[in-house]
């Protein structure tokens, strides 16, 4: 955590820059100790979209950062500006941990930092980086990917889901939720999911499913089954799967096991219940099933989990980049 450095040249888009600023720039009010101290870092006043920006310091601050992040660019035929891509291989040298927001991964890969890693960008773009950037593995079919100090994300509403992933990390996800509550946001996508899939949990109302998934939220620890839900919601099983994908891009079953899944991440973080008692109260039965669910999805077993974020530490190991770490309702 500490300093946040937001890296800016002329011709970067507001919206990806708008996104990081909000999330550490606005500490929440449950935070009880200290949040992120954010800087704006560029050569001079550049142009951001429509709007001129007045930088905080010069971009030898990022060296002094302990996280950097490089917001979008909007014309990636150009190269990125040689003081920029000098400026964030530096701070990575130094130690800082680097994330690009959608094309903001152009100045990453130009600073040598995604060779050999797998990486994203907005899906319209993968191509070029790839093209331009033979000796990094471009991924277009994911949200954003965790390299540990290099992250990269997709476009857009993706900046979001990678800021909330950094926050995540640094406070838990309590602290995450809360951010994404005061946002109007869902909390958590999983990074691997697909940049073309809908939020498994809806914001809207009015759906479907809009009196069935808080139903079936209070009742995570029962062993419901497609049945009973197709019961509850009045529908035959075959079209309660059909408004499944409609409303959340996914089946009845994987978004039930995606709630279990993110309850037991709250309860790791939040409670000092054994595994056998959290598999009970998400409706697992066993900690046995918990535990393979649990480190199928998730990449790390439920006890080495429940160390790495406890307390929003975010030392440890930390679980799998892209698999689903849960979905649920902003």
């Amino acid at each position: 955590m500490g300093t946040v450095a937001l890296a800016v040249t002329d011709g970067m888009l507001h919206f990806e820059l708008s996104v990081a600023y909000e999330v550490f720039g606005s500490a929440p009010a449950a935070v009880a100790g200290p949040w992120y101290d954010v800087a704006v870092c560029g050569s001079d006043a550049v142009r951001v979209g429509r709007f001129r920006v007045e930088p905080d310091g010069g971009l030898d601050r990022l060296r002094r950062a302990d996280t950097v992040i490089v917001p979008a660019l909007a014309d990636v035929d150009e190269e990125p500006p040689a003081d920029l891509v000098d400026a964030v291989r530096a701070a990575h040298e130094a130690g800082a941990r680097v994330a690009s927001l959608c094309t903001g991964a152009f100045v990453l890969a130009a600073a040598g930092l995604l060779d050999g890693k797998r990486a994203t960008t907005h899906w319209a773009h993968t191509e070029a980086l790839a093209d331009r950037y033979p000796r990094v593995e471009v991924d277009p079919d994911v949200l954003y990917v965790d390299n540990g100090s290099v992250l990269t994300s997709a476009g857009k509403a993706a900046a979001m889901d990678l800021c909330l992933h950094l926050v995540r990390l640094d406070h838990g996800s309590s602290m995450a939720n809360v951010v994404a509550r005061r946002l109007v946001v869902p909390p958590h996508r999983a990074g691997g999911q697909a940049q073309f899939v809908t939020t498994p949990v809806p914001a809207r109302t009015g759906h479907p499913l809009s009196a069935l998934l808080p139903w079936v939220m209070e009742r995570l620890d029962e062993p419901l089954t497609v049945e009973d839900l197709a019961r509850r919601a009045g529908m035959s099983p075959r079209n309660l799967g059909r408004q499944f994908r409609a409303v959340t891009g996914t089946t009845p079953l994987q978004w039930l096991l995606t709630q279990r899944i993110r309850h037991a991440q709250e309860l790791l973080e939040n409670s000092d219940d054994t595994v056998d008692a959290i598999a009970a109260a998400t409706g697992m039965g066993t900690a046995t099933t918990l535990r393979r669910h649990f480190n199928r999805t998730v990449g790390v077993p439920p006890d080495t989990y429940r160390r790495t974020f406890r307390a929003g530490t975010g030392a440890g190991t930390r679980p799998r980049t892209g698999i689903g770490t849960g979905i649920g309702t902003a």
